[in-house]
Formats: structure tokens, C-alpha cells, sequence
């Protein structure tokens, strides 16, 4: 076994003892919709109706090649939010503030806290993020409006000379390359965040989990849409009311097929 599928099997197996009975959590990503960039809420292929949620997103940027900020908007559109703007952005974020809510024994979620619903098993404020590039992964530098955030960083393992490079640093422009992310809350490296490579089209798989520079890396999963996503979970700052504050976030990509 090779040094890299060493590196990969150990990550897979601490994950899958963290992860247990961990659910997915709904979270929100960029995608392109008929050629309109839209911002999507749901998990994996869920898709659900993001204008009744509007009123929760409470942040929206857009940028350009450097990084400063370019005028953009959300346009309701049927069950869908778009991002308009006279700017074209290349990159673009946004928060959503998910509210409390508690679930009780039945299965059943209360978009309520634990003072009115004493009987929860499972209290919590939960808050979204997400981060999309209008093209192939690059370097994106630490956004104020992302309190949890995933951001690629040099020194991903590459392919090279029949051999895995451990200090490799160009970024994946092909599935199956390996991608080293780093996840930061509050602009700081974390330990612990749980992150999973594909959030669209696996949802359930066993994270891998980031240490203490807040790192992990893996195959790129797709030649297309990539939905990378972070969970970190923190101490609640109302007890009374929940008992967690879940944090998601996402990093969403495209990379090109080939010419038709």
C-alpha cells in the first residue's frame, strides 16, 4: 500500500468512528441553473424551495479576479433564488442564518428551542455558508462574512514520475486529483470540522475529519459541479434556548469537460 492510500485509509477510518450516527444537515451552495447562477438550499439532490427561506439569507457578495467586491443581488425566481447584478462576479458568498430548531423523539423537527420544547432530544441553532468560484479551484483568501469557511491551499499530494508527490502545489484540474482544503472559523485554522468531499451526490459518506492545522485532502470527485462541504459544531451561547450552535459551509467549483 502506497503512501497516500495509507494517509486515506486512516482519515476514512477516524471519520467513520466520529461520524457515527451523525445525519447530514440541509446546507446551501452555488450552482448554475439554465445558465443563471443560483443559490440552492437542501442536502444532496434535494433541491428544496429557497424563496420561502429568503427572509434567512442574510449576506451575499460577489467579486472580481482580485478579490474586491463587485455589486450582485438575489432575484426570486418561481422556487429558486438568483444572483443578478450589472457586475459580472467570478466568485461569489453567502450566509444563511437557519434559526433554532429542536427535534423530539417522534422525529419530528419544531422551528423552535428548547424552552418550548422541553422534551427535544436534539436542540440547536444552525448557521450556513457558502463559498463558489465561477470556474476551476483557485485561491480564495479569508472572507469576513464566512465565519466557518473552506479555502484550497498549496501542497496537495500530486501524481508524479508513477509516484504520489506529498508537496505538490498546483491546484486539481482534473477528477480524481487530490485537493487539500483547509477549513477556518473565524479566520483560523480548526481542529475537528468534519468535511465531506462531494455534498450533492453523497451526502452520507464518512467524513474526513481536520486536524490541528485544520487540513484534510482527497480525490476530487467530479468532472463538473464539486460541492465540498464543513461542519464544525460549538458550545451554545443561549443554554436555555439550544443547546448547539451547528455551523455548515460549503465550497462549490467547476471543472471543464471536455469540448464537445
Amino acid at each position: 500500500m502506497n503512501k497516500l492510500k495509507k494517509i486515506l485509509t486512516v482519515s476514512a477510518t477516524v471519520a467513520g468512528v466520529l461520524w457515527a450516527a451523525q445525519a447530514a444537515a440541509h446546507g446551501i451552495w452555488f450552482a448554475e441553473r439554465s445558465r443563471n447562477l443560483a443559490l440552492i438550499y437542501g442536502v444532496g439532490a434535494d433541491d428544496l424551495d429557497t424563496v420561502k427561506r429568503f427572509e434567512k439569507i442574510v449576506g451575499i457578495n460577489g467579486y472580481d479576479e482580485s478579490w474586491e467586491q463587485v455589486s450582485v443581488e438575489l432575484v426570486k425566481a418561481g422556487p429558486m433564488v438568483l444572483v443578478g447584478g450589472d457586475d459580472y462576479p467570478v466568485a461569489v458568498s453567502g450566509v444563511m442564518d437557519n434559526g433554532v430548531w429542536s427535534k423530539t423523539a417522534d422525529g419530528k423537527w419544531h422551528a423552535a428551542g428548547y424552552d418550548e420544547v422541553p422534551d427535544a432530544i436534539i436542540s440547536e441553532r444552525t448557521m450556513k455558508y457558502a463559498v463558489h468560484l465561477r470556474g476551476p479551484l483557485r485561491e480564495i483568501p479569508k472572507l469576513p462574512t464566512q465565519t466557518l469557511q473552506i479555502i484550497p491551499v498549496s501542497g496537495a499530494p500530486a501524481w508524479k514520475d508513477g509516484s504520489y508527490d506529498l508537496h505538490g502545489d498546483t491546484m486539481p484540474a482534473q477528477a480524481g486529483d487530490i485537493v487539500k482544503v483547509q477549513v477556518l472559523f473565524n479566520g483560523q485554522p480548526v481542529e475537528g470540522a468534519r468535511v465531506v468531499r462531494d455534498w450533492v451526490n453523497d451526502p452520507d459518506q464518512q467524513p474526513w475529519i481536520t486536524g490541528k492545522d485544520g487540513t484534510v485532502h482527497f480525490p476530487v470527485r467530479n468532472q463538473g459541479l464539486n460541492v465540498i462541504g464543513a461542519t464544525l459544531v460549538g458550545p451554545s451561547d443561549q443554554p436555555k434556548v439550544y443547546k448547539k450552535i451547528e455551523h455548515f459551509a460549503t465550497l462549490s467549483f467547476v471543472l471543464s469537460h471536455l469540448p464537445e
